[in-house]
């Protein structure tokens, strides 16, 4: 057996920061067992990001997809490379719990003491804002001899990596509230109607996957997060609409904990609009620890799963890019992987762009410059914002972009860390803070203002909840009845459709033209709603049945 020691080099991409006023506590403890992802490369790199592009610019019904049965062959990890890994760890003192070709994994586990061994890094004990997690600064090491075969380690560090993109009614005496229904709300029924969603479709046939991160101990342990499936039974009950089929899948540990955290409420969210909007889809939703490792593994395990094959995965979790270099590189690159992956196989990932306007940042926390949310400001989602929306039956009085002050408002902004795609080339991005060509986001909206927000049900009674949050799983909604279509006509699912909203689909958005998403007053109204694509409201709000046309349905 080849040993993996000597020499050792710097783990590219894996350069971590403390958090800004984060205190220690002391090593971690060195005979604690944690378990760690190591991402491995693709054994024929022939995906890159020009073959998705250029496929994403043609219709669903011309495109070639890879099946899951095909992909661990066509672009997964080589055996050879997985066994190197098997071999590293056994000279290490762990042991490999699982590994997967197709989604290029190691899955390792040990004690501190043996990865702080392996990897050169010595893990510590931190708490930030009343949050305890293990941690690291610095950069990975690995022998030399597993250059460009290790893409990334993850799971060393559990600090939360992105939070919720809910926001709740506001409870104000006084707050004027337009009037939708008789406490201003909508259900979700209303919006479809209000979208033109296609009807005669309900997703049939489709699933839809839902990411959901857990709250976890700075040990691993599960603290809360989950659903209640009486919350799901009385929603649907209210509303009249047959319930959908919802499972539960558990990543890296992750469970349906329902009751002890206040991110429940994004999971019934989640679940409640996605389900209302597209009652004949299965609902999947993936639970997994909130770090890198658990968002990575979590989309990987949807993007990947065989058994329910989602053809859409909605994402309402997400933060700041690159406030003071805290993402790692490896994070970044970790999530586009997967995303890509997706794109590959056929599956549409759209992401909430974020409730914080172009700050991106709750007040006590931000550095007085806009920020683009991510994973929203990956070129490989959709982007979903959010708007303030008035209207009766089927009729839109009118809909701005939306912004509460304080109380939230859309994300939107110009990527630091991601260039301009060609599918935005003429869309006259303006330039990142940092003066140069970014992403812009978001790429649609939808309402997402709580004061016009969405019926819902939270711990057995009737809730109004709002944010970018609903405007992803609503749109999934969408995306399942037009792939119920689309399937029926070519076999073909709608996938990678970003190159299409810019190009042909176009003509399928309403325009939002009024507003801005400067929520603190301080940026000088640096985004301003206008004609065309702007990076507050994006290419405005989606007419459903203009949308399935012009994508080929």
């Amino acid at each position: 057996m080849a040993r993996t020691g000597g020499r050792r080099i710097v783990l590219a991409g894996s350069q971590r920061k403390a958090v800004p006023g984060a205190k220690r506590s002391g090593a971690a403890d060195p005979d604690s067992n944690i378990y760690v992802t190591v991402r491995v490369r693709s054994k024929r790199d022939s995906r890159n990001g020009a073959d998705i592009m250029t496929q994403g610019r043609k219709l669903p019904a011309r495109r070639t997809y890879v099946s899951r049965e095909e992909f661990a062959d066509a672009h997964g990890a080589d055996p050879a490379d997985v066994a190197k890994i098997g071999e590293f760890a056994q000279e290490h003192g762990l042991m490999v719990m699982a590994s997967s070709l197709a989604q290029r994994t190691v899955k390792l586990s040990g004690t501190v003491a043996n990865f702080n061994a392996a990897f050169g890094v010595k893990l510590q004990n931190f708490k930030s804002r009343g949050v305890a997690y293990r941690g690291r600064t610095g950069v990975i090491t690995i022998p030399k001899t597993l250059k460009n075969i290790i893409r990334g380690v993850h799971g060393l560090d559990t600090r939360p990596v992105a939070a919720p993109h809910f926001r709740m009614r506001s409870k104000r005496k006084g707050a004027a509230s337009p009037k939708n229904a008789a406490d201003g709300s909508l259900a979700v029924s209303d919006i479809t109607k209000l979208y033109n969603f296609p009807s005669g479709l309900t997703g049939k046939g489709q699933c839809i996957a839902l990411i959901e991160l857990n709250d976890q101990d700075r040990f691993g342990n599960i603290t809360g997060t989950g659903f209640k499936s009486s919350d799901i039974a009385a929603f649907f009950q209210k509303a009249k609409i047959p319930a959908p089929q919802v499972v539960s899948i558990g990543v890296d540990g992750g469970k349906n904990m329902p009751g002890f955290s206040e991110a429940d409420g994004e999971v019934v969210l989640d679940i409640e609009v996605a389900g209302a909007a597209a009652p004949g889809a299965t609902i999947a939703v993936y639970f997994a620890p909130n770090t890198t490792q658990g968002f990575i593994d979590a989309v990987k395990a949807a993007a990947h799963d065989n058994v329910r094959k989602p053809s859409i995965i909605s994402i309402s979790w997400g933060g700041p890019e690159d406030p003071d270099g805290q993402v790692s590189q490896q994070f970044f690159d970790g999530m586009n992987e997967a995303f890509q992956d997706a794109a590959a196989m056929g599956v549409t990932v759209l992401c909430a762009a974020g409730d914080n306007g172009s700050p991106d940042m709750e007040p006590a926390d931000w550095d007085g410059k806009p920020h683009a949310d991510f994973p929203s400001s990956s070129q490989l989602t959709i982007a979903c914002g959010g708007t303030k929306l008035t209207g009766t039956g089927t009729t839109i009085k009118s809909e701005v972009v939306w912004n509460e002050g304080q109380r939230g408002g859309g994300g939107g902004g110009v990527s630091n860390a991601f260039g301009l795609p060609p599918y935005q080339a003429k869309a006259q991005v303006p330039k990142n803070p940092k003066g140069k060509k970014g992403r812009g986001v978001p790429d649609v909206s939808g309402v997402a203002d709580p004061a016009t927000g969405y019926e819902v049900f939270l711990n057995g009674k009737p809730e109004v909840f709002g944010g970018t949050s609903a405007v992803a799983p609503l749109l999934a909604g969408l995306l399942a009845r037009i792939n119920q279509r689309l399937v029926a006509k070519s076999k073909k699912t709608a996938g990678f459709i970003n190159p299409l909203l810019y190009g042909p689909a176009s003509s399928a958005f309403r325009d939002i033209t009024t507003g801005n998403n400067d929520i603190y007053k301080k940026l000088k109204g640096k985004y301003t709603a206008s004609q065309g694509w702007d990076a507050c409201s994006g290419l405005g709000v989606a007419d459903g049945s203009k949308l399935l046309t012009s994508l080929g349905g």
